[in-house]
């Protein structure tokens, strides 16, 4: 009986996984690598757009030589005109993280979208929720503003980690509600036990370096020059609307809606807008256990060394 214990407790073992999680601009990238080559890892993005190929220098993807060598998974799968869903997502992440298992490897989940995040984690299940045409064409008639009023008013929580310059997905969200009301996500039990790893700064000094970073970009990186080349391979401005902050306010100053120092402004400030909501998302998850990147790395290596053993 004893043996049996032993063997059940064996194969029912949940499997580790790290999630390193925070709102943009706070060295997720940098201490991902930096623990996957101390604990023989792999990383798996969680970062909704850059699952597109080309978005690179606005989602501020991984570039090979700052890989280091560590293999990353769930980046450039899909075009930039398509919609990759959560569920895409999750079904395929989960299958790299069993075949990393398998090879005696652990996971390092890396990335700010904290749905994927729970999707793929937590287990969490959003609403299934077949489209409705005849209310999408009446929403669709409505301004960003008003369609985030109304949001609003119908679901304060969903709105507060919402992209409210994002027409498609207010649209999306309000298309919800209407089917089935507000209702509570559905949670599963995860299969994984997970070290949750959360990096954050002081407002002020997060807000300067996200000011400092989009400038450089601009500057030096090249990310205009990034936008007008998909848009010369076929990205119509409409889609680089809907994929967000850089990419929506390059598409605008392209379209001469905005000036270029209005494109910089507004992206700053949207940006900081979104940290914001990143971190609200972030927060509800107490399992985080939340450090600064800028002082805790030693801390943060005691802690992994600590879950491995």
């Amino acid at each position: 009986m004893v043996l049996l214990s032993k063997l059940i407790s064996y194969f029912t073992l949940k499997k580790k996984v790290i999630v390193i999680c925070g709102p943009t601009a706070t060295g997720k990238t940098s201490l991902s690598i930096m623990l996957a080559k101390k604990f023989n890892a792999e990383v798996i993005s969680a970062d909704s757009r850059q699952i597109y190929k080309g978005l690179d220098i606005g989602t501020a993807k991984v570039t090979e030589e700052e890989k280091e060598g560590v293999p990353h998974h769930m980046l450039d799968i899909a075009g930039p005109q398509d919609i990759y869903s959560v569920q895409e997502y999750v079904q395929e992440a989960t299958k790299i993280i069993r075949q990393l298992h398998k090879e005696n490897k652990i996971p390092i989940i890396c990335g700010g979208s904290g749905m994927y995040i729970d999707s793929l984690v937590c287990g969490t299940q959003f609403p299934k929720v077949p489209p409705n045409y005849a209310l999408r064409k009446e929403l669709e008639k409505k301004s960003t503003d008003e369609l985030y009023s109304l949001l609003k008013q119908q679901d304060p929580r969903r709105a507060k980690t919402i992209d409210p310059d994002n027409p498609v997905r207010l649209v999306r969200a309000l298309e919800v509600i209407n089917a089935i009301g507000v209702v509570p996500k559905i949670k599963k039990q995860s299969e994984y036990k997970t070290l949750y790893i959360g990096l954050d700064l002081p407002k002020e000094q997060l807000n300067e370096r996200i000011k400092k970073r989009i400038v450089e970009r601009f500057e030096n990186e090249g990310m205009l020059q990034e936008a007008i080349d998909l848009h010369t391979n076929g990205l119509n401005y409409e889609r680089m609307e809907q994929l967000g902050l850089e990419y929506r306010y390059m598409a605008r100053y392209l379209e001469k809606k905005i000036s270029y120092d209005e494109m910089i402004e507004q992206l700053t400030t949207k940006t900081i807008q979104f940290a914001k909501r990143q971190r609200t998302w972030f927060k509800r998850n107490k399992n985080i256990q939340w450090f600064d990147p800028q002082k805790d790395s030693s801390q943060i290596v005691k802690l992994t060394k600590k879950f491995f053993k």
